[in-house]
């Protein structure tokens, strides 16, 4: 990490943190400590992201997942925290290292006063979650800052309020990690760990972050029944990743679309104690403001995908 800049007071404890902040200082709901292991290259992140599973870190292959879906919940869930905690001080792709560091170094203006986090952003919510929601990436001056993903910006104002209009969030708003929100039966996760230049990760970004969501989704498989994609790259993310889920990807492959809906069906020989024969996948505009400012994305919209993967539970 590069020299931070200097301490500010934390938004809702008061405390002071330099930007980006240290693993371990005391940052509300930080999962790592100042040993957490540090993956640096893509066959870090790739043996770390299976070793927090409980997998042999040098056996790539996708079949062992079935290992993952036997452990006991609190195993799954002790294992998941682990999994955020490693997920949370990667530094496995140098571009999106500089620049969410020159982002929390620098500010915004209008966050000038406030520190930023500065880090890879892990998954957040219900360890056993039914309802399983697919981002892109943190925003530069959202989940980049506040420590927490899709908080802290507009497209996480759109999507915790519909969450709670369909009762999948304790709160209307999320501002930052510590703030009391807490999701009901739901996870959010992003495809892409760290903030991106002009929201864009390179095709080796995605697939070296490919192997955090990948050990995420197996540990999240045997309660989820229904997977929301926010946008096409979610979309994709989720299909590359179902064998993680216990999943087939249909053929053809099912293209992504608002509202649409298509069945995973549960692959051949995937562990029987998974939840139905299928896992529903369900597409949605990304609440971005290029989608909301021009009405591609609605209120009503928003609410009826969330309210129909709600209703799954």
């Amino acid at each position: 990490m590069t020299a931070p800049g200097p301490a500010l007071p934390h938004p809702v404890t008061g405390e002071p943190f330099p930007s980006p902040v240290p693993p371990g200082t005391g940052w509300p709901d930080d999962p790592a400590s100042p040993d957490t292991p540090v993956a640096r290259t893509a066959a870090d992140v790739a043996g770390v992201a299976r070793e927090s599973c409980g997998l042999d870190p040098n056996d790539r292959s996708e079949a062992d997942f079935s290992v993952v879906w036997v452990q006991s919940a609190d195993a799954r869930a002790a294992r998941l925290a682990e999994l955020g905690a490693r997920t949370s001080v990667c530094r496995a792709c140098p571009r999106l290292v500089e620049w969410r560091e020159e982002v929390a170094r620098t500010k915004r203006a209008s966050f000038a006063d406030q520190p930023y986090w500065g880090r890879p952003v892990a998954g957040w919510g219900d360890a056993e979650p039914r309802v399983l929601i697919v981002g892109l990436a943190p925003a530069a001056n959202g989940g980049n800052r506040t420590g927490r993903v899709f908080t802290g910006d507009s497209s996480g104002d759109w999507l915790y309020a519909s969450l709670h209009r369909v009762g999948l969030a304790a709160l209307p708003t999320s501002t930052h990690a510590g703030d009391g929100q807490a999701l009901l039966g739901a996870r959010l996760v992003a495809a892409v760990r760290c903030a991106p230049p002009a929201n864009r990760p390179s095709t080796t970004e995605r697939d070296t972050c490919a192997a955090w969501l990948a050990a995420e989704l197996a540990l999240v498989a045997p309660t989820v029944r229904v997977v929301v994609a926010l946008g096409g790259f979610a979309w994709d993310a989720v299909l590359r990743a179902a064998p993680a889920l216990g999943c087939a990807v249909p053929r053809p492959r099912p293209r992504f679309g608002h509202g649409l809906e298509v069945g995973l069906p549960r692959a051949p020989g995937a562990w029987s104690g998974l939840p139905g024969d299928s896992l529903s996948l369900l597409g949605c505009y990304h609440p971005s403001q290029q989608n909301t400012f021009t009405g591609r994305l609605t209120v009503a919209m928003l609410d009826e995908v969330l309210g129909r993967a709600a209703a799954s539970r």
